[in-house]
């Protein structure tokens, strides 16, 4: 795993635009329309190919396959999966997890936001939970590896939903309890980790069940709850060493009004309990760009570092360089340099059909982010009033 020694890196969260005609085959399949998966694998292969190019063309330095065998990040487990074959919607799954009673006109706007989401196929647990088949990661981790061929990347990430996130996705319906559930999918999970592991690559774990609010939950529970999550995460990948590993963890993707976010400074300490040394967060959207002060006060652990989101996944402003190189700096400022990767808020392409951010945006995006990682790099390696930074 590459890190931050003689510039600050870039990278990203892991979902990007997909081509048009692989989404729309996709999209058949989550919706049981047969297709020929012999074309469907030509073009995932072809599209990680074309995606990989284009992270390398805009400077992205640590690049993935986009996701795009994919239909979310998180739902595509169930394809990987047994006991997932009870009913479920976006609607059951989100029931919970955001209170916009204050805000009904936006809830209006959202829903016709979300609307995609009625293509992606969820599920429920209706049955003993087992990893059924590799043969999926394992074509992902051949297009990807193939995919670098003639690439100048600096290293490779995959992705792969985290046993809260799953949780959180596929309502329980047949283990007795939370604990039981989340240990039943931590030890089948562990085959798709070590996977990835074996194959050379940085695994990203996404954890956004460690900081989206749950409705009607005191502030003691949903520590407590995340604390189980953890847990459980730091179980699969008991076997994977920590600086071959790193979690993602946000607050929900979308443009959202965001009041009753978490704060950051309420759950730091247990989630630098997670084994990865990488953290993934977001950093850039107006509710938590603020955040970054927290590591004024939280000593970051030794051998752990920070992948603060420079992008907002959710906006279509392209961000200017000198913000980016801003952001940066500030958190170099504190936890070194060294320790610090230039992200996003959040993936690209979350849910398969569901474009917030236009794809020629998104890599216009990147190439801010590339700039921007220049020009912090060039204050913090060769600025002689910058030399002083503790690192």
């Amino acid at each position: 795993m590459k890190r931050s020694t003689e510039r600050i890196l870039t990278t990203h969260t892991g979902s990007l635009p997909r081509p048009a005609a692989l989404l729309s085959t996709v999209l058949a399949k989550e919706a049981g329309v047969p297709v020929d998966e012999t074309k469907l694998d030509t073009q995932v292969r072809s599209g990680v190919e074309e995606i990989v190019r284009k992270q390398v063309d805009v400077g992205v330095d640590v690049v993935n396959d986009g996701e795009l065998s994919k239909p979310s990040y998180a739902t595509y487990v169930k394809d990987r999966l047994s006991g997932f074959g009870g009913p479920s919607s976006i609607a059951e799954v989100a029931a919970d997890r955001m209170d916009l009673s204050e805000f009904q006109d936006f809830a209006d706007q959202m829903a016709a936001m979300l609307a995609p989401a009625a293509k992606i196929k969820f599920a429920a647990c209706d049955g003993p939970i087992s990893y059924t088949d590799l043969t999926a990661v394992e074509n992902d981790i051949k297009n990807l590896k193939a995919a670098l061929t003639g690439a100048s990347a600096e290293d490779i990430f995959m992705s792969a939903a985290s046993p809260g996130v799953i949780a959180m996705f596929f309502p329980n319906h047949y283990y007795p309890s939370e604990e039981a559930y989340l240990e039943a999918i931590a030890s089948a999970m562990r085959a798709e980790y070590e996977a990835i592991h074996r194959a050379g690559i940085v695994l990203q774990l996404d954890c956004p069940d460690l900081a989206v609010p749950v409705v009607g939950v005191s502030s003691d529970e949903y520590r407590k709850n995340i604390e189980l999550r953890v847990e459980a995460l730091n179980h699969a990948v008991a076997n994977i060493p920590a600086e071959a590993m790193r979690t993602h963890v946000c607050w929900g993707n979308g443009e959202f009004p965001r009041k009753y976010d978490v704060p950051l400074k309420d759950i730091i300490d247990i989630l630098l309990k997670a084994k990865p040394a990488g953290l993934m967060l977001m950093a850039s959207n107006a509710r938590h760009e603020h955040e970054w002060t927290v590591f004024q006060d939280v000593k970051l652990p030794d051998g752990k570092y920070l992948i603060p989101g420079v992008l907002d996944s959710t906006s279509n402003v392209i961000e200017h360089p000198e913000v980016v190189a801003q952001r940066l700096s500030r958190y170099a400022g504190i936890v070194g340099r060294e320790n610090v990767m230039a992200g996003t808020d959040c993936g690209f392409g979350t849910l398969a059909g569901m474009q917030i951010v236009a794809p020629s945006v998104v890599w216009a995006k990147f190439q801010a982010m590339a700039e921007g990682a220049r020009l912090a790099s060039q204050e913090l390696w060769h600025s002689p009033a910058r030399q002083t930074v503790a690192v």
